[in-house]
Formats: C-alpha cells, structure tokens, sequence
C-alpha cells in the first residue's frame, strides 16, 4: 500500500479576488499563510516518509510551513501543477468575457471536456494528467506514506479519478484550502480515507475554509 495525505495550499490573494491561477501565481494571504501553519501543526502530529509540492509558489508557500514544522526537504514536482488556463490565466470571468468577448460562450467548467482555451490543458488533458501521476508516485514510492501539497483543480482530478467519475459530468467536490485529505492505493485499487477535514483550522478562526465555492477550489 502508498498511502497519500494531500492538502490544497493555504488562500491566496486570487483565490479571494477570483481570479483564474491555474500556473500563474499570486501569493497566499495573511489568513492563508494561518491555514498553512494550521496543517503544518496537524502533520507535525503524524508520521511521513517524504514531503513532495507541486512547484508553483503557493504551494511551496504552504510546503515550506509544513516542512519547518516537520523536519522534511521538500521534493517540488511539476506533475502536480494545478490545470493550465493559458491566457485566461490572472483574469476574473467578468474581464475574460471583457477581453475576449464571444471567444469564450463556453465557461471553463462547461460539460464539453475537450473544450480548449487557447494555450490551455483541456478539461480530460488535465484529468488524465492528475490521474497518471499519482499513480506514478505511488509506484515510485511504494510502501511510503507521502505528504503532496497541490491545489484544488488537483484534488478535484485525484477524487473524480477515485471513484471513476468521468470527464464529461460536472460533479461539485469540496476543496477547503489546506484541507486534510488522506487516500490510498494498494493492488485492489484506490480508496478515500479522509475528504475535507478541517478541524485543524477551527483555532485560526477568520474566514471558514469551507467557504469558498466548489468551482473555485477546481480553478485555482
């Protein structure tokens, strides 16, 4: 068995003003930076072999909080990039239908996966992307338990592949920022231990985790 706990990074500065990250970048807030240090304390608690993060800034961000508290190096790992926007990366929807008005009738979430922004990861691109690269880290490192710091649209990809939801159909998934989550994968397959703990960040009070919207957390 591999077993994975893996957290979205704490908010950040777009996720407040809803703008679209995807490999762009903004950095987390103060209150993301609280949410980070609020896992950190959590995993501190537990016992990992290896502390792997996407390579974008919020999520080393996050990683570097949790690894001054546990003692680990942190393994930065492109294949755990959140979903590529291309260029409707940094806009919100108002000024992406602003900039390129009738360019984009379809909205980045509808239900045709292979529906492309320029320069983008369709929606089944980046889905076959997550769901191959966990299953490359759990051969890689077989028999560990492994801590990824990624992102939302991640996560999203990681649960829909799970359960074997496809592509084509719209499924909300909760994503709190730094959110615990826990799965595994043995010859049987894969299986959820633990989706959208949040009772770490309960001590850090301001606004909930939880509150952000489930296409969001997909997007960022």
């Amino acid at each position: 068995m591999t077993d994975f706990i893996v957290v979205r990074h704490g908010q950040t500065e777009w996720n407040l003003a809803a703008r679209i990250q995807g490999h762009g970048d903004s950095s987390l807030t103060a209150n993301g930076f609280a949410q980070a240090d609020a896992i950190a304390r959590r995993l501190g608690e537990e016992s990992f072999d290896l502390l792997v993060s996407s390579d974008l800034g919020r999520a080393m961000q996050t990683s570097t909080r949790i690894a001054a508290v546990t003692r680990h190096s942190i393994v930065a790992d492109v294949r755990f990039r959140e979903r590529s926007f291309g260029c409707a990366e940094g806009l919100t929807y108002s000024e992406l239908r602003d900039r390129f008005p009738g360019a984009f009738a379809r909205h980045l979430q509808d239900t045709d996966p292979d529906f492309q922004v320029p320069e983008a990861e369709t929606r089944r691109m980046f889905y076959e992307r997550i769901g191959e690269s966990f299953e490359a880290l759990a051969r890689e490192r077989d028999g560990l338990r492994v801590a990824v710091v990624c992102h939302g649209g991640v996560l999203a990809a990681l649960y829909r592949y799970i359960l074997d939801i496809p592509p084509e159909g719209i499924v909300s998934v909760a994503i709190p920022n730094a959110a615990y989550n826990r799965v595994s994968v043995d010859a049987s397959g894969w299986t959820i231990e633990a989706w959208g703990d949040t009772s770490h960040l309960d001590e850090i009070g301001g606004e909930s985790a939880a509150s952000r919207g489930s296409i969001l957390a997909r997007m960022s």
